[in-house]
């Protein structure tokens, strides 16, 4: 199927990657890209978002980058200003950008708490608060805010802030669409599981240290599925919530875990 998001202007936060691989906003900027979404690449590190870019004109579709740090209100304003001088309207607002510092309430520190919740939550918060006076002028939209399943199950390694802030983002997520459901907008969260990306392989060698393969190994154990997600997995939930195939959803969470969720439901 072609054309799901066909002629739609996308803001794509956190669109870069930080290492080699396929990262979940790297993966859904290309997959939009590839359905006919024009699409803007917002990432701190213009360079990783050049290469998402690269990688979307090989394929022969749309997309321009801006250097953003969408925990800045200014910035934000600057990143829908430029979205709409390109494009001339804001269809979809896809929120990828994340950070995690493991950790318990005594373990972490006050600043760590303040920074993670300033970059996975006060971000969502600050791109919807500017994009969303243009989708409601224009009729609709569409927001798709990824989280985690960290935000309702304990992961192994605790990471008390990551997994407060993801629980937040649905909240947010939730408010949002029922304000703004008789509007025509539309709010969604992805809850992304167990995942293979360079992300995580990166937490794994800083914050953890130790065997990364072996832990990746273990992680893949951990699921039912016996195997990790990997970005694309979380890029065609995204897709889907993007597409007028979810026009009637709105406040939900779509989780995409390969089952590792339903086997600690109570």
């Amino acid at each position: 199927m072609g054309g799901r998001v066909e002629g739609k202007a996308i803001i794509v936060t956190g669109a870069g990657a930080i290492g080699p691989g396929m990262g979940n906003g790297k993966a859904a900027s290309i997959l939009y890209a590839r359905e006919g979404g024009r699409v803007l690449l917002v990432d701190r590190d213009q360079a990783a978002a050049e290469e998402t870019r690269r990688l979307i004109a090989d394929e022969g579709g749309k997309a321009i980058v801006f250097a953003c740090d969408v925990t800045s209100s200014p910035e934000c304003q600057r990143m829908v200003q430029v979205c709409l001088d390109a494009f001339g309207s804001i269809d979809v607002l896809h929120n990828n950008v994340g950070i995690t510092i493991p950790g318990g309430p005594v373990e972490l520190s006050e600043e760590d708490w303040d920074r993670i919740m300033r970059v996975n939550v006060k971000s969502m918060f600050l791109t919807s608060k500017h994009v969303l006076p243009h989708m409601e002028r224009r009729g609709g939209g569409v927001i798709v805010n990824i989280a985690s399943v960290n935000a309702i199950r304990s992961a192994p390694v605790i990471a008390i802030a990551y997994a407060a802030s993801k629980a937040a983002v649905i909240a947010l997520t939730r408010e949002i669409a029922v304000q703004y459901a008789a509007k025509g907008i539309r709010a969604n969260a992805i809850l992304p599981g167990l995942m293979d990306t360079p992300m995580v392989k990166a937490q794994l060698t800083g914050a953890y240290g130790g065997d990364v393969e072996e832990m990746l190994r273990r992680r893949a154990r951990m699921c039912p599925s016996g195997k990790q997600g990997d970005a694309w997995d979380t890029a065609q939930a995204a897709l889907f919530l993007a597409s007028e195939e979810a026009g009637y959803i709105t406040g939900t969470t779509l989780t995409v875990d390969g089952g590792l969720t339903a086997v600690f439901a109570p």
